[in-house]
């Protein structure tokens, strides 16, 4: 275990610090991204997306309803709303109903 610069003040501190003891700057960039991913597991989503995503099931296991709702009664908008779907999901882009991104972990 090392000693690094602050991002804030640039005084040294020690590498597994989450905040500067002096200036109280947060540290790690990843922690804070990780605020942004949802609980929802990526796989499942996928599959579903890809296995059933013109009926929305994707969308209902997310937590958006009114939109899996949509997708169940237009037939995911005739394939091509569940395709689109499909991309953002696996390139990480999907949010749940939270607007959190459902992301490989």
């Amino acid at each position: 275990m090392g000693m690094v610069y602050c991002r804030g003040c640039a005084k040294e501190i020690h590498e597994t610090a989450p905040t500067c003891p002096q200036c109280g700057a947060p540290q790690f960039a990843a922690a804070a991204q990780n605020i942004n991913r949802s609980d929802k597991d990526f796989a499942v989503t996928l599959l579903l997306c890809f296995f059933v995503g013109f009926l929305g099931v994707h969308r209902f296991y997310v937590g958006k309803i009114g939109t899996g709702l949509l997708q169940l009664f237009t037939f995911g908008g005739l394939g091509i709303w569940a395709f689109i779907d499909f991309i953002l999901v696996a390139l990480g882009r999907f949010t749940d109903s939270d607007g959190r991104e459902v992301t490989y972990r």
